[in-house]
């Protein structure tokens, strides 16, 4: 599927002007790093506003609603995770890369303390019964995800490590909820631990249809 759109952007007849474009995406932002700390609903136009700053006037200029605001805001959110996220996972084809990912992602939030949880994550946990347009955009991000594990699984079965009689797209969502759940669990914590926990399981689970496909023939005769 196609990525979705990064920094911010939004499909619009009306072009901006390099300055604009600077303007706009400052308030972006702005906007995710408050909405990131405080969610959605504890985040004000006003406190954009100041924390951009830029005045009420630019604000309404390129955003006609709070609504809007946050849809750019999903879409940079979901930038800046595929941004981490994408060296790790553009070349995945084997499990000691995906270790190395969960490497990464362990060490990421210990350095943060876990703070404010996932961006999509968060996001999602607001908003996906209270918008649908956000749901879907959401799922989209959260999709885009997956198939970068996806793809790397299928180059895993490829290389005979994975079961190849396997679904990599359920294992890529397996994947993902053990990394929705330990990021959760780690906020709550104040801890990398749960995140790590969940991420080893997930793991070790392909590990072991790894071994299962090799076992096969031994079971056999």
């Amino acid at each position: 599927m196609a990525p979705v759109t990064s920094a911010g952007a939004e499909p619009s007849a009306r072009r901006l002007t390099a300055r604009g474009a600077l303007t706009r995406d400052r308030i972006v932002r702005a906007a995710a790093d408050l909405m990131h700390a405080n969610g959605v609903a504890g985040t004000t136009m006003d406190q954009v506003v100041e924390a951009s700053g830029t005045s009420k006037s630019q604000l309404y200029h390129y955003f006609e609603d709070k609504d809007a605001l946050v849809t750019a805001v999903i879409k940079m959110q979901a930038a800046r995770v595929m941004e981490r996220q994408e060296p790790h996972l553009e070349q995945l084809s084997s499990l000691q890369g995906l270790r190395r990912w969960r490497d990464a992602i362990v060490r990421f939030i210990d350095e943060r303390h876990a703070a404010h949880g996932c961006e999509i994550g968060s996001l999602a946990s607001e908003l996906t019964d209270r918008s649908e347009p956000a749901r879907i955009l959401i799922n989209a991000t959260f999709q885009h995800w997956e198939s970068y594990l996806a793809a790397g699984i299928r180059r895993m079965q490829e290389r005979g490590q994975v079961d190849p009689s396997t679904d990599p797209a359920e294992l890529a969502t397996g994947i993902m909820a053990a990394y929705q759940g330990g990021y959760l669990l780690s906020q709550a914590a104040r801890s990398a631990q749960p995140m790590a926990l969940a991420l080893d399981l997930a793991i070790r689970n392909l590990e072991a249809l790894a071994v299962q496909e090799k076992r096969a023939p031994e079971a056999a005769s």
